[in-house]
């Protein structure tokens, strides 16, 4: 018997629900991109309504349906014809991708349609959403905002505490979340705090510290935080400082982290008992006899 029959849903209502994953992350990638473009500014990310920000000009509901909407009108705006950025569509095909792969690893048959597998993708993709806005907002401004990092420390926890409430077989206790954001924040502030110490100079921004800090709070202390430290430095290392050293001939610049810690977050989301299989064997070990866990 398919899981299909199993469950007593059919095949096509679960690959409905797995296009409206789709199509709601294609959504929330639009409103990323409020984000991106007005959190750095401190303005309102509701009013005004979005508009063309050459022309002022309202835009339309029509000509606001994400990535269609922007190969339509050729990436130009209807009323004055300035060009959009092709960054709009891509920030929203590719939340859109998150939500549906996140949809596919958290409820991944049919029998998982329930209230507590839905609430814990719902959760999930949330703090993914923050990371891919926090990553491009650091990129272009070297900011992070403590809304997409310390401010939701206290979601994280509470989400913890439901969704062990609810029973979801993979919710963090609310003192894993606890303790996973004491480390994050602390490893890292102590990393830069000795930095500052040693070459008196500031190596690291408060805004990784805070966001590590939330990372934590959301997956855990152990595996998933010594996964996201490595891997971001692994991936900044191999990726953004080669490009970084060909732009400058330099390798005194300045690197936006951020990204990199957003990057190794949405991988563990993804993938996170696979890699610590792959690279922490006998970590379920390790953690009933630190974590109880």
């Amino acid at each position: 018997m398919s899981p299909y029959e199993a469950s007593g849903i059919p095949a096509q209502m679960y690959a409905v629900y797995s296009g409206f994953a789709l199509v709601f992350g294609l959504l929330v990638g639009s409103f990323l991109n409020v984000c991106i473009a007005r959190m750095p500014e401190d303005r309102s990310v509701v009013h005004p309504p979005s508009h063309c920000p050459s022309c002022g000009h309202g835009i339309r509901p029509t000509d606001n349906i994400p990535v269609l909407s922007w190969l339509l009108l050729r990436g130009k705006c209807r009323d004055c014809g300035a060009t959009i950025s092709s960054l709009y569509p891509t920030i929203e095909l590719l939340t859109g991708v998150v939500a549906w792969l996140l949809f596919r690893r958290i409820l991944p048959e049919p029998s998982h349609l329930d209230l507590a597998h839905g609430a814990a993708f719902v959760f999930t993709f949330s703090i993914a959403a923050m990371m891919i806005a926090q990553s491009f907002i650091d990129l272009k401004h070297y900011i992070i905002p403590d809304e997409f990092s310390i401010y939701a420390v206290p979601y994280a926890v509470a989400a913890a505490f439901g969704l062990t409430w609810l029973g979801y077989p993979e919710a963090l206790s609310w003192r894993e979340s606890v303790l996973g954001a004491f480390f994050g924040g602390g490893v890292l502030l102590s990393i830069a705090m000795f930095w500052k110490l040693v070459r008196r100079i500031d190596s690291m921004g408060m805004g990784d510290v805070k966001l590590l800090a939330l990372i934590g709070a959301v997956l855990g202390p152990w595996p998933a935080l010594p996964f996201v430290m490595f891997g971001s430095v692994f991936l900044a290392l191999f990726i953004a400082l080669p490009i970084g050293f060909l732009k400058t001939r330099r390798l005194n610049f300045a690197l936006p982290f951020g990204p990199f810690l957003g990057l190794a977050s949405i991988l563990w989301m993804l993938h996170g008992t696979e890699l610590a299989d792959l690279y922490y064997p006998g970590w379920r070990e390790v953690s009933q006899v630190f974590f109880g866990m």
